[in-house]
């Protein structure tokens, strides 16, 4: 079916996949799949740590926000908005028509799935906080130090190294220290 556009809908949030569900199997029930091609949840993959493990784990990146590709004819639109965890298309207006995303917003959308999926897998943050590491790249090449802080959204470490007898901060990437 050509005539699709993706819309952005708005539900309660922590019920995305509740409402991704429900949405497929409502449309199934009433012989609209046509009419619902894709249901997206963005999802961006955090690395969480549980009893000292980590734990991969997938968040929606925009919490509360589901993108779905349909053609909004006759009932459609109507059957999404009440179902269960669904708050509203969203729109121009409040209670207005759903305002279809533009080409380039899906682009980017779906490109930034891609690349968070393909991302996480290779930034798995593989140190915690009071290890020690050697710093195997920069300016301070060769020198030990204690993990201070994580940075997950920046992907990068703070490490503290003896400097001169003193303990000295410096935030590195991952990639510029190795377990000792």
């Amino acid at each position: 079916m050509s005539d699709t556009n993706w819309y952005v809908l708005k539900s309660i949030s922590g019920q995305e996949n509740k409402v991704k569900a429900y949405i497929e199997n409502e449309m199934k029930h009433h012989g609209l799949e046509d009419f619902v091609t894709q249901v997206v949840i963005p999802m961006e993959k955090v690395i969480q740590l549980r009893n000292g493990k980590k734990v991969p784990k997938e968040k929606p990146y925009y919490p509360g926000y589901l993108m779905v590709e349909a053609n909004l004819a006759g009932e459609v639109p109507h059957i999404i908005k009440n179902i269960p965890g669904v708050i509203s298309f969203l729109s121009l207006t409040k209670g207005g028509d759903p305002v279809p995303m533009r080409k380039s917003e899906v682009n980017r959308m779906l490109g930034r799935m891609d690349e968070l999926s393909e991302f996480a897998v290779e930034a798995n943050i593989p140190f915690i906080v009071g290890e020690n590491v050697k710093v195997i790249d920069g300016p301070f090449n060769g020198f030990n130090g204690t993990i201070e802080k994580l940075f997950e959204d920046k992907k990068k470490i703070e490490v503290s190294v003896m400097i001169f007898g003193r303990k000295t901060p410096m935030e590195l990437s991952y990639m510029q220290v190795e377990k000792v």
